[in-house]
């Protein structure tokens, strides 16, 4: 785990380094200097809504799992984020069902299954807009012609692979039992204890995808994934130097905007996006008592049990204690 950290760490480094590498510095200090200010506070703003509407969402989505409640599940997605910013290796993906399978007392690999859920809605959601914007607002007239055809057949592969990826979760969610009983069958290679824990973890896991037995909830859940990804259209916040490089070729080739203007909206969206969501979480774990040592150590946590258990939530106590 440390060398995969050095490892993106690293990257991350060279991927910012080339980044800054191919503009002008000053020019993109003067491009910030005169950002308009009233955007970047819209900004702001729209990104500190973001874990409400992704809080909402989720409920629906935990709601064929169990009852839950609106304060936990803010709170869980706000930490969730700030480790995706904070901490390496996605450790906000375990930490967010971990926190509320404990406090909710639900079925830890049931919630898990909601944040798989989750992912495919978003990609539904981005694969939706990106056709909006090449079909209905003629974003055929902007892009570089040499690129409509390889972004069709791109989004087009991806379809195939979401509706494939719905098709494995409503059979999921509709045969648990019989899902549970066919990975159990693996005891005739693996020791019968094994086997039958493995079975368990598949069925709970299954059961996490019963909103896709839910026609009202889904159908909610995704209607809310287009102001989500409308309101801030970004990548993860942690993504640095990959977010930057991306966003930088993004409007460079498909809105031929200047290299210096492109270097500089991508390091200001980066930060209003870093900042709304590290500082939220940063005040969570400061009235927790948690460090980001600590809050690494819950996630550690989180995968140690494999987001299985369902006890009752520990106490977290004030670092150094």
């Amino acid at each position: 785990m440390r060398i995969r950290t050095a490892l993106v760490t690293l990257l991350a480094i060279a991927l910012f380094a080339w980044f800054l590498s191919r503009a002008n510095l000053k020019a993109v200090g003067g491009e910030i200097a005169h950002a308009r200010v009233d955007l970047i506070v819209w900004a702001v703003l729209l990104a500190a809504v973001m874990p409400f509407m992704r809080a909402l969402r989720w409920r629906y989505l935990l709601d064929p799992i169990g009852p839950t409640r609106f304060g936990p599940v803010l709170r869980a997605t706000i930490l969730g984020f700030a480790a995706l910013a904070l901490l390496p290796a996605r450790a906000g993906d375990v930490l967010r069902p971990y926190l509320v399978a404990r406090t909710e007392g639900l079925n830890g690999a049931s919630v898990f299954a909601t944040i798989v859920m989750e992912r495919a809605l978003d990609l539904i959601a981005v694969l939706t807009l990106l056709a909006a914007f090449v079909w209905v607002f003629d974003g055929r007239a902007i892009l570089p012609p040499q690129l409509l055809a390889p972004i069709q057949v791109s989004a087009m592969v991806a379809a195939g692979v979401v509706v494939a990826l719905m098709a494995v979760m409503w059979t999921l969610a509709t045969h648990p039992e019989r899902i549970g009983r066919l990975v159990a069958r693996s005891d005739r290679l693996l020791p019968h204890r094994v086997a039958h824990t493995l079975g368990r973890l598949a069925r709970t896991f299954s059961e996490g995808f019963a909103v896709a037995r839910e026609p009202r909830d889904l159908a909610i859940a995704f209607v809310w994934s287009f102001p989500l990804w409308v309101t801030v259209a970004v990548p993860t916040p942690g993504g640095i130097g990959s977010f930057h490089e991306a966003y930088r070729i993004a409007v460079t080739t498909f809105f031929r905007a200047p290299n210096n203007a492109a270097v500089s909206a991508a390091l200001v969206l980066h930060a209003v996006s870093f900042s709304t969501s590290v500082v939220p979480g940063v005040v969570i774990m400061v009235k927790d008592g948690l460090s980001v040592a600590g809050l690494g150590r819950l996630a550690g946590a989180a995968r140690q049990e494999g987001t299985a258990g369902t006890d009752e939530m520990p106490v977290l106590r004030p670092s150094g204690r």
